[in-house]
């Protein structure tokens, strides 16, 4: 059993769940936990986050990193569950749309906007998956949430397929962002493809298949494609500290603001976060707190 703590970053491949993936993952490596920083669809491709054994504890820090996604519109089509493997709900005639109509159209939903989860998600509604109730076909009336789109670029246009590049905050569904998009329209629209291209830092063009995972497992090379603990949350302000304080702070101990180097956090304010490194090794993240520092995360 590897006993490495890190995160590996898989480029997942279209037909398998997450869940799925984590679980091919786990077996192969045959690590104790695992899991994953943000789901992708089954039927879509790109980043996803892996996280090993201690590495789950990063999974909040992870989880709300920005994305950036390609996508793939087919306009005058609407499905219920908003993308490719659904059921046509309805269809209409996409006439003389344009280029520069699109563009126009896309400008209302840059920035914080307002956006119901696809009843087809996985978020919890009457402690059950929206999927699940959907599937039975229970109606699913969704909460909007605030998200944040960064920016749209429209990368090519072929009628009725339009192809995009979005950057968005965690939590935004590019489903649905696609089907608003298509009845800003009037058309209606469905994604064809999706590919998450980047989470946070980590970019699909340093992910791993995971028939190269399992190369490299059979390579014994197997370290080569783990980032470490620390290297996780690149991010995140970082402070080395001595052997003495390491081990009091894995033993429950919160450290006062004077034991540690101000030298190198000098823009720390109050409710910021900040990992504590003793070499490579990451020993705990804390947080600010009156005049000394709570523990949120410890590592062994």
């Amino acid at each position: 059993m590897i006993q490495k703590d890190g995160i590996i970053i898989v480029d997942k491949e279209s037909g398998p769940s997450s869940f799925r993936v984590v679980r091919r993952i786990k077996d192969l490596l045959r690590v104790k936990k695992a899991g994953h920083a943000g789901t992708l669809d089954p039927f879509a491709t790109g980043v996803l986050v892996v996280l090993l054994n201690q590495a789950t504890k990063l999974f909040p820090f992870l989880m709300s990193q920005d994305k950036v996604y390609k996508a793939a519109l087919r306009l005058g089509i609407e499905k219920d569950t908003q993308d490719l493997t659904g059921r046509i709900v309805k269809e209409k005639d996409i006439g003389g749309l344009t280029r520069e109509v699109i563009e126009h159209r896309k400008l209302q939903f840059l920035g914080r906007i307002k956006q119901a989860p696809p009843p087809y998600s996985a978020v919890h509604h009457h402690g059950r998956r929206a999927y699940e109730l959907a599937r039975g076909g229970l109606e699913v009336d969704l909460q909007e949430r605030d998200v944040r789109v960064d920016y749209i670029n429209i990368l090519s246009v072929d009628l009725p397929t339009v192809w995009i590049e979005v950057g968005c905050s965690s939590g935004t569904y590019i489903r649905t962002l696609a089907a608003d998009l298509g009845r800003s329209l009037g058309t209606g629209a469905h994604l064809t493809s999706l590919r998450r291209i980047k989470s946070g830092p980590f970019l699909v063009d340093n992910a791993f298949t995971l028939p190269q995972i399992a190369q490299h497992l059979s390579d014994d090379t197997v370290d080569e494609m783990i980032i470490s603990l620390k290297d996780a949350l690149k991010g995140m302000m970082e402070v080395e500290i001595p052997n003495t304080l390491a081990r009091k702070i894995r033993n429950g101990y919160s450290p006062h603001r004077g034991e540690l180097s101000w030298e190198d956090i000098p823009s720390f304010n109050p409710g910021d976060y900040l990992k504590v490194v003793m070499g490579e090794e990451l020993v705990a993240i804390l947080r600010a707190a009156g005049n000394g520092y709570e523990i949120d995360r410890v590592f062994a």
